[in-house]
């Protein structure tokens, strides 16, 4: 295996066989691969490759300066470097830092009418309002964001194909249990996903040497390395007030309720003086916020109190590489997830569910008798989502389904460290496999609109 596989890839591909496609920006955090991946469909679909680095190249930002005709704009491209090739009909333009020139976002209009090269951009949108982006060419561009990998596609690093894991989903699909020897070997893989997260230089390390060398010494400077993107690219923002929060994110998730308050950030802050903070991680693709709902009930969007949230790591690994050393020991000898444990496991949750579309709620009422993790949905119904660090009884999941104070709520999902199985009005699925749970509510939904009984209860 000389690069790991990645969703994207098949994303990349489907967008270069769609007629009169647009020009595509891919979004998402700094160094979950983005580049690489571009690289690699572009080196195996064109000619011609023109790849510039905003950042890297400082000298490029000035192409524009002309304005946005397209020949124009070639022209200033081959006269910074004549050796490039740039023919009509085969040659990919990749414009990679988009946040270092905004005025590239605004020529994609120019581009798209003009129809003679392809376009791709990427970039982390560290430092730039990505609603300045989306304001420039509206309609002329297409939009994918890209996560950390996911667990699928860590079982693709490992060997796994997709017949393998299509294996799997119809267990699921059936809500019958697996094969004692499969889910056993799903849980040890998941147990080392979790402790390594998604970021492809840590995975790769991990896939190269067989064993976890290395990798801790690497997650802790990819957090380095976001605290200096922090400093370097927040500007309008105290990056102080940006740094308070990124760090002091493990030390709420350790505590009972999870809640982030700004409060207890640093002496004296107020929640005014860090208006846009949480925001601003989030669109860098650094966190995961997750909002409480008024009431469980439909619509999710408008239906939850801005004030009240948790806040989660984009991707799970950084979270355990920002534990104390002796957390860190403990947890790679022997798997002792200690008091982070229920945190891990909801952090490493939200980040599969964010990873497939779903934005992140959770409920917990004022006397604090009832608390659900999450919240998805289907067509016509809310479904709370448990995740149990330990194998005990779902009190408040068993309260929102069986009540009729919550209508919108036909079943519910328990997530935890267990077999597929279910019980009287929700199902249970082992952690492993969260990442094919948009997929199944999907076919669920299918089933219902062809007349298909698909009782989730048992009778």
């Amino acid at each position: 295996m000389d690069r790991l596989k990645r969703k994207i890839d098949a994303v990349l591909q489907q967008w270069l066989n769609t007629e009169n496609h647009l020009p595509l920006i891919v979004k998402g955090a700094r160094q979950i691969g983005k580049t690489e991946a571009i690289e690699h469909f572009a080196a195996n679909n064109y000619k011609n490759v023109v790849e510039i680095n905003f950042v890297l190249q400082k000298e490029y930002r000035d192409i524009f300066a002309d304005g946005y005709d397209v020949d124009t704009i070639i022209r200033n491209i081959t006269m910074i470097n004549p050796m490039l090739k740039v023919e009509p009909g085969n040659t990919l333009l990749f414009f990679d830092e988009l946040q270092a020139c905004p005025d590239c976002a605004t020529s994609l209009k120019a581009f798209k009418l003009d129809g003679r090269y392809d376009v791709i951009c990427s970039g982390s949108l560290m430092g730039i309002s990505y609603q300045e982006i989306e304001s420039n060419s509206v309609g002329y561009k297409e939009d994918i964001t890209m996560y950390p990998l996911d667990f699928e596609e860590f079982l693709w690093a490992k060997g796994y194909d997709a017949k393998q894991i299509e294996g799997i989903y119809e267990y699921m699909k059936e809500t019958k249990p697996l094969p004692k020897a499969v889910l056993s070997v799903l849980q040890q893989n998941f147990r080392e996903y979790l402790i390594l997260g998604g970021m492809p230089a840590v995975v790769w390390l991990f896939i190269s040497t067989g064993n976890f060398s290395g990798t801790l010494g690497l997650q802790k400077q990819l957090l380095l390395d976001y605290e200096e993107d922090i400093t370097k690219y927040a500007s309008g923002f105290d990056q102080g007030r940006i740094l308070n929060v990124y760090r002091k994110i493990p030390v709420f998730l350790g505590k009972e309720n999870k809640k982030f308050q700004i409060s207890k950030v640093a002496h004296g802050a107020r929640s005014r003086e860090y208006v846009g903070v949480n925001e601003w991680l989030e669109n860098a693709g650094i966190v995961n916020i997750c909002y409480c709902l008024e009431h469980p009930e439909l619509p999710l969007r408008g239906n939850y109190n801005p004030d009240n949230y948790r806040i989660y790591y984009g991707d799970t690994g950084l979270l355990i590489a920002s534990l104390d050393e002796e957390a860190q020991l403990d947890l790679r000898q022997n798997k002792n997830f200690g008091v982070y444990k229920g945190a891990l496991y909801e952090n490493i949750v939200a980040q599969m569910l964010v990873a497939q579309g779903f934005g992140l709620y959770f409920y917990r009422n004022q006397t604090a008798t009832m608390e659900i993790d999450f919240f998805v949905r289907d067509a016509d119904s809310l479904i709370p989502v448990e995740v149990k660090a330990t194998n005990g009884t779902s009190k408040s999941l068993n309260k929102i389904v069986s009540e009729a104070d919550y209508e919108d709520v036909k079943y519910g999902i328990k997530l935890g460290d267990a077999n597929i199985g279910k019980s009287q009005n929700f199902v249970t699925f082992p952690y492993a496999i969260t990442f094919l749970l948009k997929r199944w509510i999907r076919e669920r939904i299918l089933l219902r609109r062809q007349g298909i009984n698909d009782k989730i209860v048992t009778e």
